[in-house]
């Protein structure tokens, strides 16, 4: 009865019109973002930021979750049709995805990944409905010490499961952890790292750094890469799957939402994890596994079902405990902050119509989502051969007058472009910039709680490792770092992520 009512509050927040449209606004967005590869999510929402100044925080975090999860059904569009993921949790989904595009079965394969992505979205909801009150209730039980291990174990599950070399990955987290640094010490009030600069005596922007590093980063990468797309030799055909189509996928598709939903929830992790972890267990539980890469469609229903459902299940983290599971979340956290919300489980107590409104809206983007997909894939297709070099100045003009919106200083331009020239140096040198934006957000959290606990046990240290659940959240941290440093698993993260 406690959920049916919490679910009221949040269908009250979720169906009013100004809601409903920013939800719209934001699948449809996302599906754009999706269905062009280049700009991700992150990027995307990174650029959005500053627009979300003036909407009420539940339209703003409506939106914002709406161009996520609106991305991992884009994504798959140009998996299929033209061989390049828009999103990393849909590359998978090129494999069997594209061939059957190229079997003329384009519009079958787009099918399957949108009606399960529906379901798998539905599933995740409930999945995420049911979790929030006694997870968050538990989290209530975390004094300093406990949120300190948390966000230590969040960090090292950042590193862990960060993309490429896992020295890199920690360097990026200790250059975010850095840069969390900069501005005014809240207990002594001393500068830090400022520079004697002014405009930084609050520390660097959330705004300009995620702008400059994942928004203007990407789009200097992708203008030298090469964006030749062989869409029109496709033919995308009948759009809803055979009924051997389903019979073959309605297994994929309650597998593929089961793992997403438990993989969602990983640091780290997001939609990418399930898609692949999906992709392999469906290939092994094959009759005749050489099927798969060729055109077999439980190649697509499967992670496609994941992705959404992992892409929903990574609110869980954030919503419950103010813990950001990848850098979508990370920027999250960023728009709740600028709103003056302060991320946590007292977020479900203090903003309630926030928190279930947030949850209601994703099943109520999912169905829109359902809706857009199948009668506009045509539409889709076309905006596939728009080329980049139409739309990048528009996007930095949009990017520059958003970030100096902010404070109307010109410095935050400035200091953007910098990020923005930093964030294409990483792509070159292949650093995965989520774990330096992890560091970034949760480095003062992690000041602040280790701050906070140091003063209750009057400059102790054993408090981290006397209270059972700091030391239990601590252990966990030490026994990812042993088991990543074992040479097998090592081999085996390297080759996972090779693949992707």
């Amino acid at each position: 009865m406690e959920l049916l009512s919490h679910l009221a509050i949040g269908v009250d927040a979720a169906f009013t019109w100004t809601n409903l449209l920013y939800c719209f606004a934001g699948v449809t967005l996302g599906t754009l973002i999706g269905v062009l590869p280049g700009l991700g999510p992150v990027a995307t929402i990174a650029m959005l930021l500053p627009v979300t100044y003036g909407l009420p925080p539940t339209s703003a975090l409506i939106m914002l979750s709406g161009i996520y999860y609106g991305a991992q059904y884009g994504g798959s569009t140009a998996a299929i049709l033209v061989n390049m993921p828009g999103e990393s949790s849909s590359v998978v989904t090129c494999l069997d995805g594209h061939a059957m595009a190229k079997q003329g079965r384009a519009g079958a394969a787009l099918g399957i990944a949108a009606i399960g992505s529906f379901f798998a979205g539905t599933v995740a909801t409930l999945v995420v409905a049911v979790a929030a009150t006694p997870l968050a209730a538990f989290a209530l039980k975390f004094g300093p010490a406990e949120y300190f291990a948390l966000m230590v174990l969040g960090l090292v599950a950042a590193v862990v499961l960060a993309q490429g070399d896992i020295l890199k990955a920690v360097a990026m987290t200790l250059a975010g952890l850095l840069l969390g640094l900069v501005g005014v010490d809240v207990n002594s009030g001393e500068e830090r790292f400022t520079f004697g600069l002014p405009q930084l005596a609050d520390g660097i922007s959330f705004v300009v750094i995620s702008m400059g590093i994942f928004g203007i980063g990407e789009i200097i990468a992708n203008l030298e890469r090469d964006e030749r797309r062989d869409v029109a030799a496709l033919r995308v055909g009948r759009i809803l799957p055979s009924r051997e189509d389903y019979r073959r996928s309605w297994k994929p598709v309650l597998r593929g939402s089961a793992l997403g939903s438990l993989l969602g929830v990983l640091p780290g992790g997001g939609a990418m994890l399930g898609s692949f972890a999906s992709y392999m267990v469906e290939k092994r539980l094959a009759k005749d596994p050489s099927r798969f890469g060729k055109g077999a469609i439980e190649g697509v229903a499967g992670p496609e079902s994941a992705n959404n459902a992992g892409a929903q299940t990574s609110f869980i983290p954030l919503l419950v405990m103010g813990l950001p599971a990848n850098a979508v979340m990370a920027l999250m956290i960023g728009a709740m902050m600028i709103h003056g919300i302060v991320p946590g489980p007292q977020v479900m107590s203090e903003r309630p119509e926030l928190f279930w409104g947030v949850i209601v809206s994703m099943w109520v983007g999912n169905a829109m989502l359902l809706l857009l997909n199948l009668p506009l894939i045509g539409v889709w297709v076309k905006l596939l051969a728009v080329p980049y070099r139409m739309l990048y100045p528009a996007i930095l003009l949009f990017c520059c007058i958003g970030v100096y919106s902010v404070n109307n200083q010109m410095f935050d331009v400035l200091l953007t472009v910098a990020f923005g020239l930093l964030g294409y140096l990483f792509i070159k040198l292949r650093c995965e910039p989520a774990p330096l934006l992890l560091g970034f957000v949760l480095g003062p959290m992690l000041e602040e709680n280790l701050r906070r606990a140091m003063l209750l046990s009057r400059g102790d240290p054993t408090v981290f490792v006397t209270r059972p659940l700091s030391l239990a959240l601590l252990l966990l941290a030490l026994g990812l770092i042993v088991v990543m440093a074992l040479p097998r698993l090592r081999a085996t993260r390297e080759v996972a992520f090779a693949e992707g």
